[in-house]
């Protein structure tokens, strides 16, 4: 069956810190049993994604699988969190996920999506590059987003693995 990217049922958002939870696994496995251990963003978050139609879901033989969260930073699109459970991990759902936020964004107005992530794992800045993706030099990170990076440096992750990433959307 084709995977239905759609918005997320309330009574789902447990499932998807689930999905999050088993996604962070992986971090465990390359040796970041710290990031492996935070814990999933609460429902109470989750809802207020729904409720402001910036959350979505890839569904799979009609279950939830994945999702990704936006938020507005320096007037882009921000992905603030994307995960698929790893049971049906490379089959193309997150690209498929990534893909709609992006069309969405530009459907929406917006100029860009950003992120930020880890350099060097595969299913981080690699990925993100292979969907059109790029570092931003210092000089371009906007100061909302300089501000989430410091933030996720006081939260105890690694900085000097960390980028910010930048997509232009076509309008």
């Amino acid at each position: 069956m084709q995977p239905v990217i759609r918005a997320p049922r309330l009574d789902e958002l447990e499932g998807l810190r689930d999905i999050e939870r088993a996604a962070g696994a992986l971090f465990a496995e390359a040796g970041m049993p710290d990031i492996a251990a935070n814990e999933p963003t609460p429902v109470d978050e989750l809802r207020e994604y729904v409720r402001a139609e910036r959350a979505w879901v890839v569904d799979l033989d009609g279950r939830a699988v994945g999702y990704a969260v936006v938020d507005v930073i320096d007037g882009n699109a921000h992905l603030e969190q994307i995960s698929v459970h790893p049971d049906v991990g490379r089959r193309g759902l997150g690209a498929a996920l990534l893909d709609h936020v992006c069309a969405r964004a530009g459907e929406q107005g917006y100029e860009a999506v950003t992120l930020t992530t880890f350099a060097d794992l595969p299913w981080n800045a690699p990925f993100y590059t292979q969907h059109g993706f790029r570092v931003l030099a210092e000089d371009e990170i906007g100061p909302e987003l300089r501000a989430k990076r410091d933030q996720e440096g006081a939260e105890g992750l690694d900085l000097s693995r960390r980028v910010c990433m930048s997509a232009a959307l076509g309008r």
